[in-house]
């Protein structure tokens, strides 16, 4: 094996950032239809724009590196969103969303996580364009993270609450279609 460089770290690592913020790209319009809370489905889908700028921003350098973006899976991501898919089939109403609260924090941590690694590449390498743009995804992966953190205060009292009460929540219209769109099947619940 011929000897690698920070450089191709770098670029492997920009590599599965890209295959992440395509995979998150692909994912988060079906999350925004199956959660019941309407500011939690408008949180997801504003983070769905800024994800596809995620994705020109990280196009941007390729093209400065006169690199390909494609070619590697992110199978972090990957296992995230699987994690997610099964949270969403297994549970419904604010219980739903308390569950999709975490499994989107765990995505964003992930980012956090690979967006701060490049971000130091990027400054060793003396990419100070490159850094820009990274560190300008970094602060919205954050930003992101916390409107997470803001909602979940009231859905997960909100999901204790039901649980408390003892009362089945019912799936709103619009989850419905949004399963019915993918061919998705929910386990179903028996009402005790």
């Amino acid at each position: 094996m011929p000897e690698q460089t920070l450089q191709d770290l770098y670029i492997s690592e920009l590599k599965d950032l890209y295959s992440s913020e395509q995979q998150l790209v692909k994912a988060l319009p079906k999350i925004a239809k199956n959660v019941e809370s309407q500011e939690l489905s408008d949180a997801i889908s504003s983070h769905l724009e800024e994800t596809k700028n995620h994705v020109t921003r990280l196009e941007q350098i390729f093209s400065s590196l006169d690199e390909n973006p494609k070619g590697k899976k992110c199978v972090g991501m990957q296992g995230i969103l699987e994690e997610g898919e099964e949270t969403m089939d297994e549970f419904e109403g604010s219980v739903l969303d308390a569950g999709v609260i975490s499994a989107a924090q765990r995505a964003e941590h992930y980012e956090i996580a690979a967006y701060g690694a490049v971000c130091t590449y990027a400054e060793l390498l003396e990419r100070s364009e490159d850094l820009g743009l990274l560190k300008e995804t970094l602060q919205e992966e954050k930003n992101a993270d916390e409107k997470l953190t803001e909602l979940s205060e009231s859905i997960n009292q909100s999901a204790l609450e039901g649980i408390e009460e003892g009362e089945e929540e019912v799936m709103p219209e619009r989850r419905q279609v949004g399963r019915e769109k993918t061919g998705r099947n929910r386990k179903t619940r028996s009402a005790a």
